[in-house]
């Protein structure tokens, strides 16, 4: 899977686990030997970082004879370098979104035909509720390439007669991942011919589900193996808590319109089920990158309604001076050009909330700042216990690394982190800022975007992941 948080040797695990780095060196020394020794003379160049890492990750699974490999497509799927199984036992594919448009094109209707690219002759492929024309182009793209298409169930559908499923990662958004999941592990072991699975029972479509252009799959009874799966699953730096004294991290890296809006779901339910400190002095924090080709004033619209009281903004560099670090270093990207666009983050979402004033602060959603959530009992939604008096306005600050706005945010009651320098505040905003940080009963900090944003803050905040 891609991309790695803290180290390159989570792209390539076995049995759940990061491949060893006794193993990773030599496997890694192999291949690029290899590859050394027989590349072209003429056109002498080796694969590039992601499709090397590809290559090592097929030659680590057959040298370690693994029963089963499952490999997530880096962009796409139609021209992705691990698009090269020829007859894969199953194919799924989640829930679109638009990202790398650059690449992939800027609607649905074209990431989907990319997706689809993965599918094969006669090997059945599975995916989950779309858009209706998202999906009509998989039916299309699974038609010309003879390929059985089938839709999930919901989730739902397969807890009929035993408890409730519960999920390790947290999210409304993860049901439909869950159902994809059973039915993709259903198809490998019935595969394999092992007994037991349950049988088979065809679902009424729901409302969401009805009419459309592709089959639903029939559900059945999820295995003990396949419950104890779906609870235990742990993946870092999605919807992920981390509780250190009055701080609490919340981390998800969400970088696509639909991934932000589950992200502020999750995040909203997440805060509201902590304890509220009794005087009600809570602070919140946003702490956001973006990359790439993303529209990142479409994503902090997003996340405006959560009423922050600082945003902060900041490259996904762990420090200003990477070079001790190769697995958080990225060689395409200058500190320059990254605080470039911190920069034009920060003035977005500065205009962002002149745009918010006027607006009536008192509406069941979004929030405010300061506010204390509590459940509406009449309608389940989330409303506010009116907060302290204070400023609407958010100050948004940038800082040239994770670390310098780690401790800032922190102000030394993080034990993982180290205290800001005296004197080093980057912005007039700070010093009082860190007044309130310090004296807060709580502190709740959302951090979300790229992914090597979320990678880096968790290779500060627990430094056990760099062991």
């Amino acid at each position: 899977s891609s991309p790695h948080l803290v180290q390159v040797r989570e792209r390539i695990r076995i049995n759940g686990q990061p491949i060893s780095k006794d193993l990773f060196n030599k496997y890694f020394w192999l291949v690029y030997n290899r590859l050394e020794e027989t590349k072209d003379p003429v056109h002498a160049s080796m694969p590039a970082y992601f499709r090397f890492l590809t290559i090592m990750a097929f030659h680590v699974f057959l040298q370690e004879k693994v029963d089963l490999a499952v490999v997530e497509v880096g962009i796409g799927g139609t021209y992705d370098c691990t698009n090269i199984v020829r007859a894969p036992v199953v194919c799924g594919v989640s829930s679109l979104g638009i990202d790398h448009t650059s690449i992939l094109g800027d609607t649905m209707e074209k990431i989907a035909w990319q997706k689809g690219g993965i599918f094969k002759p006669g090997v059945p492929a599975f995916t989950v509720a779309q858009p209706e024309r998202p999906l009509e182009v998989l039916r299309e793209r699974a038609q010309e390439r003879k390929c059985p298409l089938y839709l999930c169930p919901e989730l739902e559908d397969f807890e009929e007669g035993c408890r409730a499923l519960e999920l390790g990662l947290a999210g409304a958004h993860q049901r439909s991942n869950a159902a994809l999941a059973l039915q993709l592990a259903r198809t490998w072991l019935q595969r394999r011919g092992c007994q037991g699975l349950g049988e088979l029972k065809e679902v009424s479509p729901s409302s969401e589900l009805l009419g459309r252009p592709v089959p639903l799959a029939p559900a059945f009874r999820p295995t003990d193996a396949m419950i104890q799966g779906l609870r235990d699953t742990e993946w870092l730096g999605r919807t992920q808590v981390l509780s250190h004294g009055p701080v609490t991290w919340y981390l998800d890296g969400a970088h696509t319109t639909s991934s932000i809006q589950a992200c502020v779901r999750w995040f909203r339910q997440a805060a509201l089920n902590q304890d509220k400190p009794h005087d009600g002095s809570e602070v919140r924090v946003l702490l956001f990158n973006a990359t790439g080709d993303r529209d990142t004033a479409a994503l902090l619209k997003l996340l405006v309604p959560c009423h922050f009281d600082y945003a902060v903004f900041c490259p996904n560099f762990t420090e200003v001076s990477v070079a001790n670090n190769a697995d958080q270093q990225n060689f395409n990207v200058t500190l320059e050009n990254a605080l470039t666009r911190c920069l034009e983050n920060q003035r977005t979402w500065t205009r962002l909330l002149e745009e918010k004033v006027g607006q009536d602060p008192w509406l069941p959603s979004p929030l405010r700042v300061g506010g204390l959530l509590q459940p509406a009992p009449t309608r389940g939604s989330l409303l506010l216990v009116p907060p302290a008096p204070r400023p609407l306005n958010s100050p948004a600050l940038v800082f040239p690394c994770l670390a310098q706005a780690l401790r800032w945010v922190a102000q030394g009651r993080d034990p993982q982190l180290a205290a800001p320098a005296s004197g080093a505040q980057p912005h007039p905003a700070a010093s009082s800022g860190a007044v309130l940080l310090r004296e807060a009963a709580a502190v709740r900090v959302l951090i979300t975007g790229s992914l090597h944003l979320v990678g880096g803050a968790l290779r500060l905040l627990d430094p056990a992941l760099s062991q």
